[in-house]
């Protein structure tokens, strides 16, 4: 089992109904695959002041993670053994994205001096405190101001793994 389908297939099958509202999201990387899971907003009572709504997605979100562990960390095992790859987890409530642990990857790149110059910036202004979290800020950055392009590029890109599935073996 190696493409995002047959991962997100596997999961829709092996994950138990009641655990969140709707399919998961599902996503796939070299070293990870991610499945975050939306949770219903708890009922209040009518006029509940924010820190009343807040602490109650915080104790859904805190409910959700200690009640599905050992069944989680399973599946995670199993799903790890057949793709290779680690398993995170996370839930949507709300407007709040809460990921539990997940993986810090390290990423060898290049750059030139004027790259550098950036990244160095970013930790004397005290914004990150290394290169690395300065090019995580950056990479974050990027992201969020550029998802509907990228978007458009990774849908791009699985028309093109389809595209090479379908050819001759």
């Amino acid at each position: 089992m190696t493409t995002h389908e047959e991962i997100r297939g596997w999961l829709a099958g092996r994950l138990p109904q009641d655990w969140v509202d709707g399919a998961p999201e599902v996503t796939v990387d070299r070293e990870e695959i991610t499945v975050v899971g939306r949770l219903a907003v708890p009922d209040l009572a009518e006029g509940a002041s924010d820190a009343e709504r807040s602490a109650a997605l915080r104790g859904r979100v805190k409910g959700f993670r200690e009640d599905t562990r050992d069944r989680r960390i399973e599946i995670a095992r199993e799903l790890e053994h057949r793709t290779g790859r680690k398993v995170a987890w996370g839930v949507e409530i709300g407007d709040q994205r809460v990921l539990f642990t997940t993986l810090s990857v390290p990423v060898m790149t290049r750059l030139r001096q004027p790259e550098r110059a950036v990244l160095d910036t970013l930790v004397d202004a005290g914004v990150a405190k290394s290169r690395s979290d300065a090019l995580a800020w950056c990479v974050k950055l990027v992201g969020k101001h550029s998802d509907e392009w990228l978007t458009q590029l990774r849908s791009a890109m699985e028309e093109v793994q389809r595209v090479r599935e379908s050819g001759p073996a």
